[in-house]
């Protein structure tokens, strides 16, 4: 028999607020362990929570970016379960009433299919702390300390639809809710700091049928290649599972990805109670129809606007506009870069060629790049003009990447001015020609691909400064003689 998967994920994503949810602690990554903490935040007796305002403008922004509804009337609840990092034993999040519902991403597929994923939900919630193992994980580990700097930090909960059915989506639908959050300027999405991170839920059904078989679980998943390589594995085994004639177990399991393999934590045969009441110390949330229309005037031209924008404007290609538009830093960097003049399809190569290539070399962010865009502009600028050619360019390249000048500055000092005088050119042609009789002889034999060799001497001989548009003209008319 065969089986399609049936996914749906849960994905978390940090604020980007300096204090917590509801208190003044700071929320910043990396400080000694239990130092950001307050009675608050510590579910202390005796204490109240207020809410952060700005954590409700980024959870609206958020749901507006996802194309939710945005709820005039949303409320915080408890959700009551027991554990060492959740220091009230309850987590104020939102149940019945979230502030936004019914939203949805479209993606692209690699076969250039576009597949919309539906968006349930969007809440409000807190983050629990850290456990820091003294092994490599819980089951290896003598002892376990909890690290409170992080509880209270302000949290969304994006719940999708189970729409997606192959691990591609899955990555897909995470990279571009991670574009659209980062876009909007709501959350780091630092993956390696748990800034973003997805619940898995993954089933199988016989092909063609709308019955959903048992689902597992795999939490706190944090980078794309481990969604997409934990997902493969498990729909893997869950068909192993039931072709051996066996019954999947509804568990929450965890990636190892040393191995690997997908292992089992712990049983889930019913769904948990967490026994959810409202939660007394918070007022109920009241956004107006002016507020809601505010926050969405100040959002920024999204990815599949910007994107559609650049393939109009520009005349990119729908995947180099794609590959620009990937990132919020990257998109801007290229409008930088074209309001130096530049032409743009130059602008995308460079930038996905050379740029790509040394800032990947190093571990760079685009926002890091020690070739600003204001003078890679300037350089195209130069190609456009015939000062350099683009051969000469990546020299000129290499060389903005080591240091902070001008590439006018750096093509006047190391010499690197195209050749364009076509007296100058014809002497190094006609040398090349008479060096080089059997090539010559094989394109007058109909070979016309000969002329390449003699091209390709041509710019050898003039140390790759001539005009290559002037050689081929000349060449072409020198040999048809």
């Amino acid at each position: 028999m065969s089986y399609e998967a049936v996914i749906g994920l849960e994905i978390h994503s940090e604020l980007k607020t300096s204090t917590k949810i509801f208190c003044g602690c700071a929320t910043s990554f990396g400080a000694e362990q239990n130092t950001h903490v307050c009675p608050v935040c510590l579910g202390l007796p005796g204490v109240l929570p207020v809410l952060n305002k700005r954590v409700l403008e980024f959870a609206i922004k958020a749901g507006l970016a996802l194309n939710c509804e945005i709820n005039h009337f949303s409320k915080f609840d408890r959700k009551n379960y027991y554990y060492p990092d959740l220091p009230k034993n309850w987590q104020t999040s939102q149940y019945d009433l979230p502030i936004c519902e019914h939203g949805y991403v479209d993606i692209t597929k690699s076969n250039g299919e576009t597949k919309r994923i539906r968006i349930t939900r969007i809440h409000m919630e807190e983050d629990a702390g850290k456990l820091v193992h003294s092994g490599t994980t819980i089951k290896d580990s003598d002892t376990s300390n909890v690290d409170y700097n992080r509880t209270g930090v302000p949290l969304i909960e994006i719940v999708s639809e189970p729409d997606m059915s192959s691990p591609e989506e899955a990555r897909l639908y995470m990279e571009k809710v991670k574009a659209i959050l980062q876009y909007i300027d709501v959350s780091n999405c630092r993956m390696e700091e748990g800034n973003l991170r997805a619940d898995l839920n993954v089933s199988l059904k016989p092909a063609g049928s709308d019955v959903l078989g048992t689902r597992t679980e795999m939490k706190n998943i944090n980078s794309f290649k481990a969604v997409e390589e934990a997902l493969t594995y498990e729909i893997e085994r869950q068909e192993e599972v039931l072709e051996d004639g066996g019954h999947i177990i509804q568990e929450t399991r965890t990636w190892d990805p040393e191995r690997g393999v997908t292992l089992s934590m712990r049983s889930k045969e019913n769904a948990h109670d967490y026994r959810y009441m409202p939660e007394p110390d918070l007022v109920p949330i009241i956004t107006t129809d002016e507020e809601i229309e505010a926050y969405r005037k100040s959002l920024p031209e999204l990815p599949d606007a910007r994107k559609a924008r650049l393939e109009e404007q520009y005349g990119l290609s729908a995947y180099d506009a794609g590959i620009i538009t990937s990132s919020r830093e990257m998109a801007e960097y290229f409008d930088a870069v074209i309001e130096t003049g530049a032409d743009a399809k130059l602008a995308a190569n460079w930038m996905m060629g050379d740029l790509a290539k040394n800032l990947n070399a190093e571990g760079l962010e685009i926002s890091a790049s020690p070739v600003d865009a204001k003078r890679l502009g300037e350089m195209i600028g130069l190609i456009s003009k015939g000062t350099i050619s683009s051969k000469i360019a990546k020299k000129v390249f290499e060389e903005m990447w080591k240091c902070s000048d001008s590439p006018e500055k750096i093509v006047k000092d190391k010499g690197l001015v195209q050749i364009t005088d076509t007296k100058a050119i014809e002497e190094i042609v006609d040398k090349v020609i008479e060096a080089n009789q059997k090539a010559v002889e094989d394109y007058k034999s109909g070979n016309k691909k000969a002329i390449g060799a003699l091209v390709g001497q041509v710019m050898k001989q003039s140390k790759g400064k001539a005009n290559p548009q002037t050689v081929n003209q000349i060449l072409a008319q020198k040999l048809a003689h």
